[in-house]
């Protein structure tokens, strides 16, 4: 009698049930367990899988969405990526306007999945004609056939992690967890995962991670938007110049602050030490992660999972590439960068 062949039918099915990784070297000497959720190992390299796939097959639920349709999005990159290798699974043209802050190793990867790019300028408001929200909305009214996944405002952004990453992360802790640490950007992964674990023990602790040049950490203190918060900054996927409904600011704790520089020598730290090669974003909750344990957030027996949400190849130009980390000005002279590469003539 033949065995059946041991095979996935397509990459989606991959998608979710990422590993739960123990962090041994840099929180050595911290108070506490620490555990990071690697969604590097997703196959589109992200946690943005979980919700591509998650709000398309809504859409194809619900009939708004046809073969042959289009799917239009705005992204910093990898949930653009998510939906253009969904796209290609299903059958859908893909559309994806781009923040000019992403980086070229991203833009380039989303032509590859057969995508089609518009680079919007980064340092222009939400309302501005330019803007990568604007521009979709605009793409969206002009094509017809076409759905604009709009993850900023998309309640499914949040279901998406409610119905995946919460259940995954209670089960993989034994349901031991006691504080998640994760940033936010549109808001959909610490909102859907917060509102999962808090419905099975309130006293979790959730922690999100903002930038400098971000709204977010004022809105959840005071619920007022502050444009004076906004200006320009270096870490994609993180941090908002708008308030994003897809976020429950009542499901988060608290917000931490992390600056671009930590972060991205923080990112290149977790790669030389625990051996995962993770991108900015997750420089940027490891930073926090490193800011709350100084301020003695962290007991013995508390069980911290960060959230590390994509791949360190996503950034090769940017905080793994010398020559980008030098021109912002992030090596000086208690940095310095040892020489690696040796040339044998």
């Amino acid at each position: 009698m033949k065995k059946d062949i041991q095979v996935f039918d397509n990459v989606l099915q991959l998608i979710g049930k990422t590993p739960l990784i123990k962090l041994n070297t840099m929180t050595k000497d911290f108070d506490g367990d620490f555990f990071a959720k690697v969604e590097a190992f997703n196959p589109g390299h992200s946690s943005k899988d979980r919700i591509a796939l998650h709000i398309i097959e809504e859409a194809e639920r619900q009939g708004i969405l046809n073969p042959g349709d289009t799917i239009i999005e705005t992204t910093s990159g990898n949930t653009g990526f998510s939906i253009a290798m969904v796209s290609i699974i299903k059958g859908y043209n893909c559309i994806l306007a781009v923040s000019s802050k992403s980086s070229a190793d991203k833009i380039d990867m989303l032509k590859s999945m057969g995508a089609q790019v518009y680079v919007c300028p980064a340092n222009v408001s939400a309302d501005d004609p330019r803007s990568y929200y604007q521009v979709a909305k605009r793409l969206h009214n002009e094509i017809k056939g076409s759905i604009y996944i709009n993850q900023y405002f998309n309640e499914l952004n949040l279901d998406a992690h409610y119905h995946t990453t919460g259940p995954e992360i209670w089960e993989q802790t034994e349901g031991q967890i006691t504080h998640l640490i994760a940033c936010s950007g549109t808001g959909g992964t610490i909102s859907g995962i917060s509102k999962y674990l808090k419905e099975q023990n309130p006293n979790i602790k959730v922690v999100g991670v903002d930038a400098y040049g971000s709204v977010l950490k004022k809105y959840h203190e005071t619920r007022e938007f502050d444009h004076k918060e906004i200006y320009p900054y270096r870490i994609e996927g993180l941090g908002k110049n708008l308030i994003p409904t897809a976020t429950d600011f009542d499901l988060i704790d608290k917000f931490v602050k992390v600056t671009d520089e930590e972060s991205a020598h923080t990112a290149r730290e977790i790669a030389r030490t625990e051996g995962l090669f993770v991108g900015y974003t997750s420089g940027a909750a490891m930073q926090a992660l490193k800011q709350l344990n100084e301020e003695e957030e962290f007991k013995d027996g508390d069980k911290v999972v960060v959230i590390f949400p994509d791949h360190g190849s996503r950034y090769m130009s940017k905080v793994y590439s010398d020559k980008w980390m030098e021109d912002q000005g992030f090596f000086d002279s208690q940095r310095e960068v040892a020489e690696k590469i040796q040339y044998v003539k």
